[in-house]
């Protein structure tokens, strides 16, 4: 998989409204702000995109990234990351 700096930067961009949003259907935060929303983002992306190449038929999709499939993973790692980096007494 070869990715151009200009399909770079759009991924960034797609990468920060799909890690808002993870976040926000997920009802929590990803640790260290929009910067960690970011990195969610940029990690669903690659496992979308590039580990599981999966899309739902007939999905919108930006630059090769499939934005449903994304969104709903980036929810489950906004979860996950929150579970395991917060510790509640």
């Amino acid at each position: 998989m070869e990715v151009t700096a200009i399909q770079l930067i759009v991924w960034i961009i797609i990468a920060a409204l799909v890690g808002i949003l993870g976040e926000f259907i997920a009802g929590r935060r990803a640790p260290a702000g929009i910067l960690g929303a970011i990195m969610v983002g940029l990690f669903a992306i690659f496992l979308i995109v590039g580990f599981f190449h999966f899309h739902i038929v007939g999905e919108p999709s930006i630059e090769g990234v499939p934005l449903i499939s994304t969104i709903i993973a980036a929810v489950m790692l906004v979860v996950v990351w929150s579970s395991i980096s917060y510790r509640r007494p």
